[in-house]
């Protein structure tokens, strides 16, 4: 086992978006970047896969920016390096570099000095092609100015300075922008708004000393979103910039900065335009160097009817001969579940909304910022629940959904295969159950296969903790347990039976399966708790009633569709036409769920729940079927954290935070009674046990702990349990563990070990065997496999490690994760004999 090498590849990352204005930013690679907890998740709106998450950060990501973005698309050809800010809510800026060439990413620094309090904004400028500026605001009332002048050649350093750091008082900033100044002066512009309702606007040259110029008024609530367009051509000059601003007054501002008078030629000449209505108000004058710049409201956007939370110029378009000019046409995006765009008429010059979309999503609850693609073709947003939202412009201005990327916005707390290993299913504090499945394309169409979220089981009113997948036949069910005293027990709909016969290519291969299945889908309570079923016959019947009365009340919530689908289904299906019917709840603890595991066989349950005593610390068994109570198995004082049967489902093995592990022995009589004794309970460790694993072809299992350790025992003679080995202490507190077979019986497996600090860890056991092949004690070798590439592990603590059971070629097998970095994540893992 020693001699052989292991691979391990990134299959799928699902990861929602922080719900933080400012986190998301659209690249001029392409890409785009956003903070999934803390971690910088990359995606690419092609594949609509996410490519990687970055680690580095120790708090929420609150925002990236790329350099260039996709504003500055014309001045990045030929770049084979581009850069990416990512600031958190400690006030710490971190740069990173992605080579084009081969797609690989690095840390480059972490920027010094930077804000006491959380990040709020960060915006960039390209000023030629190797250098940049960006600034950054935070919450703590500070402004930074940086430089970045890009290597020349790929294997060269970037150089950073900060040039100026200023403080803004109390009233912190949330919104900037930066630009050159028209007029050839080199001078920089930097706006910004915040609490204080007002757009300030500073000035100074290259050398990034910035000094205050002016404010605009107008807003009558906080400044959400600024941006700057690149210098626009008016009458053959191009000596005019705008600037879009937008609110929390649901209003949107577009101001033009007019250059009146330059010194530059000796004389000042102040050229007086003809008064046309667009100026009607005249705002203040800009003094930039030798420049002055008269600054109107040209116009006023009123539409939105919320929170404006960003505006965003279209980007450049290449135009014949290498030459740019920027569209006039303005995204915005609000709280009102919807993202416009603005154009301005092209007789009378008056901005009008143009499209919009969005309208119709019962489930986003508003969106926290809208952005361009590179071209100008497509159109993405991110929403209250962690989701994004993407438009593409198919012709003639004709907006169709496109898929995206989809996962959980909160802690992702468990996962569970599914008994075909078809999908997984993953839990979270985001109160959401998600199944995730790779959605097979004949294989004409495209290579490799990409995973997508194709249903939503349950979206709940509490945070959900665990998870447990029933193995027996029949049909899928699961049961969840949340952070209230009842586990409920969910069947799969026929809707979603089909959709996976869909998703794997199987032309409906499971007929006896959905013979059985009356339940199309199910849907929402008005509480989030009981989601009921929705039977066959009942659908023809509700489309005739719901004709009659449009009677909107408190207590409706619009009718599911369960839908069939023959694609991945995007974030507004999932969130109301994927549910399944709960079909039993099963009372009796005393407190919140906290960890749930099922038998191999399919016929017992096993959950406990949060205790700070013995009596609550009980362990139930509950018979699958009947979801009747056959047990109370009482062992322990404080929490069990982790249950597992062993594979032959004569033993459950409980491990707790009172730092013992419990095994208890399980008899089955044929009349299907079930009979338990406690086997053995040991401290195991000196602080908390966060998981076990049993060994799947023999009675030894591995216990994790905060203490750091990892330790493999060994049920005797089905007697007594006996330490066998200690793996070398590990860096961080060792929270999940799963421990997978090999079919040759030589050794005894490949441990997964996940960690604290979001690390995973591949050991290898084996037998050790003297030489006429009887095993010696004490019995087990450990060996470190491989350490898994931090860039495609978790950023923070590893919640739950799964192995898929995988029937033909071990060599290639298939590992699932979660963590508190809210990414469920699969790898493959290959065994390179």
């Amino acid at each position: 086992m020693h001699s052989e090498v292991v691979e391990v590849k990134r299959v799928f990352i699902g990861a929602g978006c922080n719900r933080i204005v400012n986190n998301v930013s659209w690249g001029a690679s392409g890409l785009v970047s956003f903070g999934a907890h803390n971690a910088v998740a990359i995606f690419s709106p092609k594949s609509a896969q996410i490519l990687t998450t970055l680690p580095g950060h120790k708090a929420v990501v609150n925002c990236t920016h790329w350099l260039p973005t996709s504003k500055f698309l014309f001045k990045a050809k030929g770049l084979e390096q581009h850069y990416l800010l990512s600031g958190d809510a400690d006030g710490a800026i971190i740069l990173w570099e992605l080579s084009l060439i081969d797609g690989k990413w690095r840390q480059v620094s972490q920027l010094p000095q930077s804000h006491k309090k959380g990040v709020t904004c960060i915006n960039g400028l390209m000023v030629s092609q190797t250098e940049a500026m960006f600034a950054s605001t935070s919450s703590d009332g500070t402004v930074c100015v940086w430089e970045l002048v890009f290597p020349l050649t790929s294997r060269g350093d970037c150089k950073l300075s900060c040039l100026d750091s200023f403080s803004v008082g109390s009233k912190s900033m949330v919104a900037l922008s930066l630009a050159e100044l028209p007029g050839g002066g080199g001078q920089i512009v930097l706006a910004m708004g915040g609490l204080d309702n007002k757009i300030h606007l500073y000035c100074g040259g290259r050398t990034g000393k910035l000094v205050h110029a002016c404010e605009l008024k107008g807003h009558t609530d906080w400044i959400r979103s600024l941006d700057f367009s690149l210098p626009i051509s008016i009458n053959g000059e191009v000596n005019n910039i705008f600037l879009v601003s937008s609110s929390q007054d649901k209003a949107i501002r577009i101001w033009k900065m007019a250059l009146v008078s330059s010194v530059s030629n000796g004389h000042g000449i102040y050229k007086k335009e003809e008064m046309s209505l667009s100026s009607y108000i005249k705002g203040p004058v800009l003094v930039a160097g030798s420049s002055s710049f008269q600054i109107s409201l040209e116009s006023l956007l009123i539409g939105h009817e919320d929170w404006v939370y960003s505006v965003q110029w279209q980007p450049p378009v290449e135009m014949e001969g290498n030459a740019y000019y920027q569209p006039q046409s303005i995204l915005s995006a609000s709280m009102d579940k919807t993202m416009m765009i603005w154009q301005p008429e092209k007789t009378s010059g008056v901005w009008m909304n143009v499209v919009t979309v969005g309208e119709l999503s019962h489930c986003a609850l508003g969106f926290y910022g809208g952005h361009w693609s590179p071209n100008g073709d497509s159109i993405l947003a991110h929403g209250y629940g962690g989701s994004f939202h993407l438009w593409k412009n198919v012709g003639y201005d004709n907006w169709l959904t496109q898929k995206v990327p989809s996962g959980h916005f909160a802690s992702v707390t468990d996962i569970g295969w599914a008994r075909s290993g078809d999908y997984i299913m993953s839990v979270s504090h985001d109160q959401t159950t998600r199944i995730f499945a790779p959605w097979k394309v004949e294989a004409s169409l495209q290579d490799g296969e990409f995973w997508y979220e194709i249903s939503r089981p349950q979206v709940h009113g509490h945070d959900i903790n665990c998870l447990a997948v029933v193995h027996s036949k029949g049909n899928h069910r699961f049961v969840g347990g949340a952070d209230e005293k009842v586990a409920r027990v969910f069947e799969a709909p026929l809707s979603f039976l089909k959709t996976l016969n869909n998703a794997t290519l199987q032309k409906s291969s499971s007929d006896d399966v959905l013979n059985g299945v009356q339940i199309l889908g199910a849907n929402m309570s008005a509480l989030g708790l009981s989601q009921k079923p929705i039977y066959a016959q009942a659908v023809n019947e509700a489309s005739e009633r719901n004709g009659t009365d449009g009677i909107d009340t408190l207590e409706t919530i619009p009718e599911a569709v369960p839908t069939v689908f023959t694609e991945p289904p995007i974030e507004d299906q999932l969130a109301w036409h994927t549910l399944w019917p709960e079909s039993h709840k099963l009372y009796g603890h005393g407190n919140e769920l906290f960890s749930l595991c099922c038998d191999h066989r399919g016929e017992l349950v096993a959950s406990s729940c949060k205790a700070q005593s013995a009596a609550v610390a009980e362990v139930w068994l509950w018979q699958v079927g009947s979801w009747k109570t056959v047990g109370r198995l009482q062992s322990h004082s404080l929490t069990v954290t982790q249950m597992e049967f062993s594979h032959d489902d004569r033993f459950l093995l409980t491990v707790s935070r009172d730092r013992q592990f419990s095994v208890f022995t399980i008899t089955r009589t044929g009349s299907g009674e079930v009979s338990y004794s406690l086997l053995a309970r040991q401290e195991g460790h000196k602080r908390i046990i966060w998981s076990c694993s049993w060994n799947p072809h023999g009675h030894e299992f591995a216990t994790g702990s905060r203490d750091k350790t990892v330790k493999i025992w060994g049920v005797e003679k089905e007697s007594s349990v006996k330490q066998l080995l200690t793996l070398p202490q590990f860096t961080s507190s060792v929270t999940a563990l799963s421990w997978a077979g090999l079919h040759d019986q030589k050794n005894a497996g490949i441990l997964a070990v996940g960690m604290e600090n979001g690390q995973i860890e591949l050991w290898s056991l084996s037998y050790n065997r003297a030489d006429d092949g009887s095993i010696t004690t004490p019995g087990l070798a450990a060996a470190l496999l491989v350490r898994v590439d931090p860039f495609i592990c978790h950023a923070s603590t590893v919640n739950r490690l799964a192995w898929k059971k995988s029937e033909e070629d071990h060599l290639s097998m298939q590992l699932a994760s979660c963590g508190a970095d809210n990414c469920v994540r699969v790898f493959d893992i290959n065994v390179v004999e």
